[in-house]
């Protein structure tokens, strides 16, 4: 079975490493096309010994780009092609349809209540996204809570299927030398209780919500990883607030190895080198960052992170859902200031998104599509995680929240 992974994008991201992840784990021939943007995960897939293509494409608008991908996905016999993102999934289903590919699969990694990949969720948007989906022969959720928002979305239920996103978890295991070594580079005291924030700095993520939180923690430290157009701001709210001294900006940080520059830590060696992990976003398809914040054996504080949501309540130990403003999250993070800083088991939750497991999940995805036959769990099954003996650190409750 030969593949072609059609995708918006391949700067960092989280679905761009989890196209990243799969190229890895998938048994099959595998080309990737990128509409756009063929950046520092463009560049480790070709690294890995993959092939990737650029398009070029000048912008959402840019129809040429229709024509040209219609042609490579001919010109490549591909048995299936799937894609990842929104503008690749409309163009590319499109383009597999016309150039004669009976099996299309797309995940969709990131829909919101109210937005999908940062763009409101106008009927303009939502109409596009539908007609395409009928090109589709599946849609992979990358969580029970975005299968239930596309069935809710009017996406005929036999043609979604949940594989959850993926992870290395092994690559995340806590390392005591790479934890100084980190501290060590990006001037944090040994002894420092540092909080970690790890994702796109875009307002959806809320990480404004984290520095008001500093301001009421003396002595806490907080590392960004991450980059976006909400750097400066958040830099500036930094200032304001008299906490620029206590946060650090780690910029983009690699999966493995070192970043394009040399000179950035790893993010498995971030999280070995913080005390605890933030997640103040209230809109997520999935909290990647949650699950690998998990599997390096941190507490993490959470608004919303399906990854966990959906499992059974009290099965994940180390994770605090907490409400969304800073006022909780100070809270939160005083509780783990004051807690014993020793490394948690990392919970069995973490074993479901081994990436082995999910990139088996999504090859009998692929079978199914291409047989045309229903696979044979619900949509929407998620068997539950065994309950682990020991005594939870943290409860998945939330607090009352306050108003905007």
């Amino acid at each position: 079975m030969k593949v072609l992974h059609v995708i918006t994008g391949l700067g960092v991201g989280g679905a761009e490493h989890q196209l990243r992840l799969l190229l890895r784990h998938l048994p099959y021939e595998a080309d990737v096309i990128t509409l756009t943007n063929p950046g520092a995960v463009a560049r480790a897939v070709v690294r890995d010994g993959g092939r990737v293509r650029d398009l070029a494409m000048a912008g959402n608008r840019d129809l040429t780009a229709l024509p040209r991908l219609t042609g490579l996905i001919a010109g490549g016999r591909y048995d299936i092609v799937h894609t990842h993102l929104y503008r690749a999934c409309l163009y590319g289903r499109i383009a597999a349809r016309l150039a004669g590919v009976r099996t299309v699969v797309a995940t969709e990694h990131s829909l919101g209540e109210a937005r999908i990949e940062g763009r409101p969720l106008g009927p303009g948007v939502r109409g596009l996204y539908l007609a395409s989906e009928r090109l589709g022969t599946a849609t992979v959720a990358v969580s029970p809570t975005i299968a239930r928002r596309l069935a809710r979305w009017g996406v005929p239920e036999r043609r979604i299927q949940v594989v959850p996103n993926g992870i290395d978890a092994a690559r995340f295991a806590f390392d005591a030398g790479a934890r100084e070594d980190v501290r060590r580079q990006l001037g944090l005291a040994p002894d420092a209780f540092v909080i970690g924030a790890v994702g796109r700095l875009a307002a959806g993520k809320r990480f404004h919500v984290l520095l008001d939180a500093l301001a009421e923690l003396p002595g806490a430290r907080l590392v960004f990883v991450g980059a976006g157009d909400q750097e400066q701001p958040l830099r500036a709210r930094a200032e304001g607030l008299k906490v620029a001294d206590r946060v650090v900006f780690a910029g983009e940080c690699p999966q493995d190895g070192t970043s394009p520059a040399g000179h950035r830590p790893t993010l498995p060696g971030v999280l070995s080198a913080v005390d605890c992990l933030a997640s103040p976003s209230d809109e997520e398809a999935f909290g990647l960052a949650v699950v690998e914040g998990l599997a390096a054996g941190l507490p993490v504080a959470y608004v919303t992170c399906p990854a966990i949501d959906d499992l059974p309540a009290g099965s994940v130990p180390g994770a605090l859902r907490t409400g969304r403003t800073a006022a909780a999250f100070t809270a939160a993070l005083r509780g783990l200031q004051q807690a014993d800083r020793t490394r948690l088991p990392v919970p069995d939750a973490v074993r479901r998104y081994c990436v082995t497991a999910t990139s088996a999940q999504l090859v009998r995805v692929y079978e199914a599509a291409a047989a045309r036959v229903p696979l044979p769990r619900p949509a929407y099954d998620a068997a539950p995680v065994p309950t682990p003996g020991a005594a939870h650190l943290t409860t998945n409750t939330s607090e009352k929240e306050e108003s905007r």
